[in-house]
């Protein structure tokens, strides 16, 4: 297993002995992913694992090839599965498999780690995320065109304070790394925690 896969599974690891700590309301309290809530999220993240290519295939022409769209039919496909066997899920497939396997695992590093965060922040329970995972994911969520951080972060220069990473040319905005990989992915709850004279023009750009 490469490195990245090895950190992806890591993260899944991680995100499920959390999901295993909340109580029954937790499943149903709003998350960042607008208009989802943590059981959405969690289906969400184990939705795209066991599809083949040619049921991803289908979905995206029912979604109108629009990512949103995908990923709510995808939500939607099976409404009444339980936390434990949504948890269950996530534990027998820790590898990154069918899509989440795409760029060495990264694409199953990135989205995890985005909506174990989305689920954490709203819930009130912070964690210190590992840097390696950290590191990686940040690399790549500005190559990633779902996350849309390319298109947020053009024209800065992203700066972890926290890390050995730093990216781009431009204003800065500095930040923990936790912090600047939401706020490109779109989660403007993080916003608060950046500086430099980049953090406005990339808050000008939550919508984008």
């Amino acid at each position: 297993m490469n490195t990245v896969a090895r950190l992806a599974r890591d993260e899944r690891a991680d995100f499920a002995a959390f999901l295993r700590t909340l109580s029954p309301r937790h499943w149903d309290a709003p998350t960042l992913c607008s208009e989802w809530t943590v059981r959405e999220v969690v289906a969400h993240v184990v939705d795209y694992d066991a599809q083949r290519f040619r049921d991803l295939v289908g979905q995206a022409v029912r979604g109108g090839l629009r990512l949103n769209r995908m990923n709510a039919l995808g939500v939607a496909r099976k409404p009444d599965r339980t936390p434990e066997e949504l948890i269950a899920r996530i534990e027998q497939h820790l590898e990154p498999r069918g899509l989440t396997s795409a760029f060495g695992g990264r694409v199953a590093l990135l989205d995890g780690l985005l909506h174990h965060q989305d689920i954490r922040r709203p819930l009130g329970f912070p964690r210190e995320v590992p840097p390696e995972r950290l590191r990686h994911a940040l690399a790549f969520a500005r190559y990633a065109p779902p996350v849309k951080a390319g298109k947020r972060a053009r024209g800065l220069r992203l700066v972890a304070t926290d890390l050995d990473w730093s990216a781009g040319s431009g204003p800065e905005v500095r930040g923990p790394g936790e912090a600047v990989l939401l706020s490109i992915a779109g989660r403007d709850v993080a916003l608060d925690e950046l500086s430099g004279p980049g953090a406005a023009i990339l808050a000008s750009r939550m919508d984008g």
